[in-house]
């Protein structure tokens, strides 16, 4: 009897069906994208909510002050160029904190240190732009931008290093660092560094230590063939070349790269890894210095791209980027679309609160409601307990092929969902068993580097 088939579903060697590479791409989509997506309409939802409470008035002008709120919050955030250039200028350092606590997070560390290496990669960047002015352009700019890195990687690494060979909690040791980093910085902008004409805040870097803004490249280069802009209305500057370049950096070394595997394997088990051969102490330390060099890379990119160019000595301990960087990294569950769509989102959520709260009245603080709902979503798992509710036929989640008959021997190695060979699925619970071929693939993967 002929067997038939169901459109994007092939059979497999054994005569089952199994999905083709196109439809199990889809449902790793639609599963990575599902839960963040959820998370944001249930905070919606939950702001509509508190605002129809809250409004004065009969219930139809409760509604339309809902209506106007978020209208207001979408026209303030992605309503126009100019906004969307403010947005922007907001979501690039997003972007480079975020990439520096989902990278921790891959190795089950849980940075909360991001503003803190923000702090000291903008104060090195500072002190080298105030110190060698007389420096060009082509030579002062990557100096600052490297030695940001370093400072932040210097931060970081501190902690990965206390949390490798001491055991020290990760959390505990960045909230420490975060506040000695605030503080040390004051203390230089108020001391060596002060302006001698304004109080608590630093000089104004050289122009030759400045980066151009999108809309004076456009000027130079197209902008001579379709027209050229107004560059006081656009401030966005190419800070946000460098994050999207960053998250292709990032993307490119967790997923193709053996620290990346490395990292994911101690992320998951950490007793395995070990047992495996993979240096835990080196790559947590590894990882903590690289992800501190990707927050100082957003304070020395900040400081050289946008007005008005200085340090202010209570500018770290109130900046937000730090701690909103952790719902990015949560809510795009640490892959590099995703922290760009949760970058997107807070910082558009950032920039729209102003024009909600002017033309609509709706308190700006509506905005801290909405990221805290989402990470609250995020945290509690509430889409999964959801699904668990419904009938097996309305989820979205592809089905797994069944478990091999009793008496198969199941094949020796699988593909993992990064096309790489993982640990073999054995009837076995030997752990020895379990692990060897994670041993053996990342002494396998060290050999062809080397």
């Amino acid at each position: 009897m002929a067997q038939t088939t169901e459109p994007g579903v092939q059979p497999g060697a054994s005569g089952r069906l199994q999905p083709s590479a196109l439809s199990h791409w889809i449902g790793r989509i639609g599963a990575s994208v599902a839960r963040p997506v959820f998370a944001v309409i249930l905070a919606m939802i939950a702001g509509a909510i508190v605002i129809l409470i809250t409004s004065p008035g009969a219930i139809d002008e409760r509604f339309a002050a809902v209506v106007s709120a978020y209208q207001a919050l979408y026209q303030g955030s992605f309503g126009d160029l100019q906004s969307l250039s403010q947005t922007l200028v907001r979501v690039g350092p997003l972007i480079f904190a975020g990439l520096s606590v989902a990278l921790a997070y891959r190795a089950g560390l849980f940075n909360i240190g991001a503003g803190g290496q923000l702090a000291v990669g903008a104060m090195t960047a500072c002190i080298i732009a105030l110190k060698l002015s007389m420096l060009p352009s082509w030579l002062l700019v990557p100096l600052m931008i490297l030695a940001s890195m370093t400072a932040g990687a210097i931060w970081g690494g501190i902690v990965g290093l206390l949390k490798a060979w001491r055991g020290a909690h990760e959390v505990v040791t960045t909230i420490m660092l975060n506040w000695i980093a605030f503080y040390g910085s004051d203390y230089l902008i108020n001391g060596p560094f002060k302006n001698p004409s304004q109080a608590n805040q630093t000089p104004a870097i050289p122009s030759q230590a400045t980066l151009p803004s999108i809309a004076t490249v456009y000027n130079a280069t197209l902008g001579n063939v379709l027209g050229k802009v107004d560059t006081t209305l656009y401030n966005i500057d190419v800070t946000i070349l460098f994050a999207l370049l960053a998250l292709i950096v990032y993307w490119f070394l967790t997923s193709r790269t053996t620290f990346g595997y490395e990292v994911r394997v101690i992320g998951q088990n950490l007793k395995a890894a070990r047992y495996a051969g993979i240096p835990t102490r080196r790559n947590l330390t590894m990882a903590m210095a690289i992800a501190g060099a990707f927050a100082g890379l957003a304070g020395s990119l900040y400081l050289m791209g946008q007005p008005p160019y200085y340090l202010t000595s209570t500018n770290f301990a109130l900046n937000p980027t730090g701690f909103d960087a952790i719902g990015v990294a949560l809510l795009g569950q640490t892959t590099a679309v995703g922290v760009l769509l949760g970058s997107l989102l807070f910082g558009g959520l950032r920039q729209g609160a102003g024009l909600m709260q002017l033309s609509a009245g709706v308190p700006g603080d509506l905005v801290y409601i909405l990221q805290a709902l989402v990470l609250f979503s995020i945290a509690t798992e509430i889409l999964p307990a959801l699904r668990r509710l419904f009938p097996s036929w309305l989820t979205l989640s592809m089905r797994r092929s069944p478990p091999a008959a009793a008496g198969v021997v199941a094949s020796p190695a699988v593909q993992n969902g990064n096309g790489e060979n993982g640990a073999a699925n054995t009837a076995s619970t030997d752990p020895t068993q379990q692990v060897a071929p994670i041993a053996e693939q990342s002494r396998s993967q060290r050999g062809e580097q080397e």
